[in-house]
């Protein structure tokens, strides 16, 4: 099973950007898909990017479309969430997390590991 630490995570003003990282250890398949999620207070975990890791091909949700972008590192066994133009309705907690089950599937519940989260706090 992978592991994942994520990092860069923080405080931001409206119109700011991050870039999140993702460190997996641990045996990575082809077939595998690494995600981002996230969760907001009192809110349930939604989907916000996914890339194949062979492949790259990706998948956003809509919300996000034109404002982060996902991609990876296979070398270095890592993967990012580059957000830009962040509005405070993207204050949540992140998530890295990877699918075995193949598949750019846009549900929470597809993923079977997950990092322990970094908290993105965007003031206005």
């Amino acid at each position: 099973q992978v592991q994942l630490v994520e990092s860069g995570g923080g405080l931001v003003q409206a119109g700011g950007s991050l870039r999140l990282s993702c460190v997996a250890s641990g045996r990575i398949n082809n077939w595998d898909v690494m995600g981002w999620l996230r969760q907001a207070p009192g809110k349930e975990r939604k989907f916000v990017a996914a890339i194949a890791w062979s492949a790259g091909s990706t998948l956003y949700a809509d919300f996000v479309k034109g404002r982060f972008t996902i991609s990876r590192d296979n070398a270095k066994k890592t993967f990012y969430l580059q957000m830009n133009s962040l509005k405070p309705e993207d204050t949540a907690i992140y998530y890295c997390a990877v699918s075995t089950r193949g598949g750019l599937i846009a549900v929470p519940s597809h993923y079977n590991s997950w990092g322990q989260g970094t908290q993105v706090t965007v003031s206005s």
